[in-house]
């Protein structure tokens, strides 16, 4: 099953970049049929990445928030049809639906949301944000592990 790994953020806002970090962790593992993507946003330019994959797994930051959000790995449900887009940044679910419409191709999708705390100016994560990136690898590591297994429960 060959699975893409779409870590997005700005790694200049602080805990917004956990998801790039992610992705670049993911990278350096090496996996056989695992793809890691890191980025700054999501744009339509992935939708042929997307098509290109059984399942991809896309990892965020949540907004800050007093008290912080869990960890969670969920499964998305397919993106819409007919998708319009009014710049250049997107959504999952809207690649999800372009890979559907241009490349009829819809892979098993997913989404890492990790904690986040502090979205300044800045190239550091919160001690919050390094907490959730470390579980959130090994949440992450454990479901690649498992390729016919549902996401473990969130925590």
């Amino acid at each position: 099953m060959r699975t893409l790994v779409i870590g997005y953020g700005n790694t200049l806002r602080g805990d917004d970049g956990v998801g790039y970090r992610a992705a670049e962790a993911v990278e350096s593992w090496h996996l056989e049929d695992v793809v890691a993507y890191p980025c700054q946003q999501l744009t339509p330019e992935l939708a042929a990445l997307i098509a290109e994959s059984d399942r991809v797994i896309f990892v965020d930051a949540t907004p800050p928030q007093n008290p912080h959000s869990p960890l969670v790995l969920e499964r998305l449900l397919t993106g819409p049809r007919g998708v319009a887009f009014t710049g250049h940044h997107s959504n999952p679910a809207t690649l999800l639906g372009l890979a559907q419409d241009l490349y009829e191709r819809q892979p098993l999708a997913y989404a890492l949301w990790l904690p986040s705390w502090a979205m300044d100016y800045s190239e550091a994560l919160s001690p919050i944000a390094q907490t959730g990136l470390k579980q959130g690898l090994k949440r992450l590591r454990e479901f690649l592990d498992q390729p016919d297994e549902e996401p473990l429960a969130s925590s």
